[in-house]
């Protein structure tokens, strides 16, 4: 369940610091956004911390596809912009590969 939940919680942290770059340097909105962004891409790093993984980097790789299907619910929720069948293809393949690589049998 922490696995799922820093997932989640590291994929909205990371996705809201980035968006606080973009927001600054592609919306033009003040150099103050990046006060946020900047704590809440720490909090990013920090919740793939706390995932149950012997390796940093299968941890990261089953992040991506999290991070798939967070953005696509950015993209929906607040950019107003609806994914549409090829965002939603290509997340579930990419969310069936994160998968494998979390829940796949290890030999220890």
């Amino acid at each position: 369940m922490i696995t799922s939940a820093a997932y989640v919680g590291a994929a909205v942290a990371e996705i809201a610091g980035c968006f606080a770059f973009w927001a600054w340097l592609r919306l033009g909105k003040s150099v103050w956004w990046l006060a946020p962004g900047m704590v809440s891409l720490a909090l990013f790093a920090y919740l793939l911390t706390l995932v149950d993984s012997e390796a940093a980097g299968r941890a990261y790789a089953a992040y991506g596809g999290v991070y798939i299907i967070a953005s696509l619910g950015w993209l929906w929720s607040v950019e107003g912009l609806r994914p549409d069948r090829w965002d939603l293809t290509g997340a579930a393949i990419c969310l069936l590969g994160a998968a494998i690589i979390l829940f796949g049998p290890r030999q220890i």
